[in-house]
C-alpha cells in the first residue's frame, strides 16, 4: 500500500488550515485559566530547576517522592528530555536546552533496538525535538535510524507492528497495545525526511488495523489486541495494564485520542480522525466531576477508584490536538478544563521533597506497581498541554502541529 503526496495533500487541504487555529488559543483562553495553567507553568519551572542539574540517567517513576532512574532508558527514557525542552520553551532558560541535549544523547544506544515498539516515545520527543530546535542533523539522522527499527517490527501479514518482545522470540509475537499509536509519528517523521514512503506506509496500516479492531460500538477500548502472527488471523482483546480485556484503561484510551489524531494529521484520512472522536467521546463521558481520571474507566471501585492524573496529561494533548482538527471548540474546552484539574489537585506543590512536578498517578494497578505515584510522562505531557494553550507557536516549533504535507 502506497500514499502518494499529491493524494495526501489534496485530501488534507480543506483541513490543513485548522492547524494553524492554535497560533490565537492563548486569546481565545479565560483569563483565569491562563493564569492558572501559568502557574502550573511556572512550578514545574522552578521544580525543575532544582531537580534536574543533578539528574543524571531516565527517571521512570517515584518511590517516597523520589525519583526511580533507568540507565537505558527503558520506554520513557525520551520523556526526561522531552520534559527539559519544554522547560526551554517556557523559560528561555539555556540550562535546561544543554541538559535537554545532554540527556537526548545518552539514547543513542537505543537506535539500533529492535526489541520494543516504544521507539516513537524514546525518540520524538527527544531526538526529533532536538532536530527541530538545533538544526543539528545528527539528532535528525538518528531520529530516523531509530524509525528504521521501529519498522522492522512490522508483521506484514497482519498488517501490525508488534509491541513487545525481540523478534526472534514467539511469545507476544501477535499482540498489540494501544500505546502503539503513540509510536506511530516517528515513522511518519521518517518518511518526510527521506522521502521513502515505506515508513508512513507501515504508520498507516498499522493504525487502519488498530481501527478496525480496538474501539468498541460505544467507543472504549481494550488495552491489548492478539493476532495470529503467522496468518494474520484476529484471535481477541485482552488486557495488561487495564482491569479486564472487556474495561477501558484510562491511559490507553488517551494513547489512542492523541494517536489516531496525530496519525489523521499526518495522512488527511477522516476515518482516523472520526475514530478519535469516538474514543475522545467516551472518555469525556465516563470523567468524573473533578475531571482527573480514574485510572480504568470500567472498574469495579470508579468512581471512587484511584487515580491516574498522566491519562488526564495525555488525554488533554488529545483534545486539543482534536479541536484543531475539527474545528469543534467543545473538545479544547475539555482540554482546558482537564489541564486546570491537573493544575489545581495534582501537582505535588504539599510537598518540600518532591521531585517531580504530577502526583496521583497510577503506573500498573492489576500488577500494584506504581499507585498514585509520580511518572515522567505525567510531567512532559502536563507542560506539553499547557504549551499548547500559552504558547502554541513554540510548541509547534519543538513537535510538528502542522497537517499532512
Amino acid at each position: 500500500m502506497e500514499i502518494s503526496r499529491r493524494t495526501v495533500l489534496t485530501t488534507a487541504a480543506g483541513a490543513a488550515a485548522l492547524y494553524a487555529a492554535p497560533a490565537q488559543a492563548a486569546e481565545q483562553t479565560p483569563a483565569a485559566v491562563v493564569r492558572t495553567l501559568r502557574a502550573a507553568a511556572d512550578y514545574a519551572i522552578g521544580k525543575l530547576r532544582t531537580v534536574a542539574p543533578r539528574v543524571t540517567a531516565f527517571p521512570v517513576g517515584t518511590r517516597s517522592e523520589k525519583w526511580v532512574y533507568s540507565q537505558s532508558g527503558d520506554w520513557v527514557g525520551g520523556f526526561w528530555p522531552g520534559t527539559l525542552w519544554m522547560a526551554w520553551l517556557h523559560s528561555g532558560d539555556d540550562t535546561f536546552r544543554t541538559l535537554a541535549l545532554d540527556s537526548a544523547k545518552k539514547l543513542a544506544p537505543r537506535q539500533s533496538d529492535t526489541t520494543t515498539h516504544d521507539l516513537g516515545f524514546l525518540f520524538y520527543p527527544s531526538w526529533v525535538t532536538a532536530w527541530r530546535l538545533t538544526g543539528d542533523d545528527a539528532w535528525r539522522a538518528g531520529a530516523v535510524r531509530a524509525a528504521d527499527s521501529l519498522s522492522r517490527r512490522y508483521n506484514p501479514t497482519g498488517r501490525f507492528i508488534r509491541a513487545w518482545g525481540a523478534l526472534n522470540d514467539p511469545n507476544n509475537a501477535g499482540r498489540v497495545i494501544m500505546d502503539t499509536m503513540m509510536n506511530l509519528d516517528l515513522l511518519a517523521f521518517a518518511s518526510e525526511q527521506t522521502g521513502d514512503g515505506k515508513y508512513l506506509d507501515i504508520a498507516t496500516e498499522h493504525a487502519k488495523s488498530a481501527q478496525r479492531v480496538f474501539p468498541r460500538p460505544d467507543g472504549s477500548t481494550p488495552h491489548v489486541y492478539d493476532f495470529d502472527p503467522a496468518t494474520g488471523a484476529p484471535i481477541g482483546p485482552g488486557t495488561v495494564q487495564g482491569y479486564s480485556p472487556t474495561s477501558c484503561w484510562a491511559r490507553g484510551q488517551a494513547w489512542g485520542i492523541y494517536g489516531f489524531t496525530t496519525i489523521h494529521r499526518r495522512t488527511g484520512d477522516q476515518e482516523f480522525l472520526t475514530t478519535a472522536r469516538r474514543l475522545a467521546d467516551y472518555a469525556l463521558g465516563a470523567l468524573t466531576p473533578d475531571h482527573v481520571p480514574v485510572w480504568d474507566y470500567r472498574a469495579p471501585q470508579q468512581p471512587y477508584d484511584v487515580k491516574d492524573a498522566s491519562a488526564g496529561a495525555i488525554m488533554a494533548c488529545g483534545l486539543l490536538d482534536l479541536s484543531a482538527a475539527t474545528g469543534r471548540p467543545e473538545y479544547r474546552e475539555a482540554a482546558l478544563r482537564l489541564l486546570t484539574a491537573l493544575a489545581k489537585t495534582c501537582l505535588t506543590t504539599n510537598s518540600t521533597r518532591a521531585e517531580a512536578v504530577v502526583a496521583r498517578c497510577t503506573r500498573n494497578r492489576p500488577a500494584e506497581d506504581g499507585i498514585e505515584i509520580s511518572l515522567p510522562y505525567a510531567d512532559y505531557y502536563l507542560l506539553e498541554g499547557i504549551l499548547r494553550v500559552l504558547r502554541p507557536q513554540d510548541v509547534d516549533r519543538a513537535i510538528d502541529l502542522s497537517g499532512a504535507k
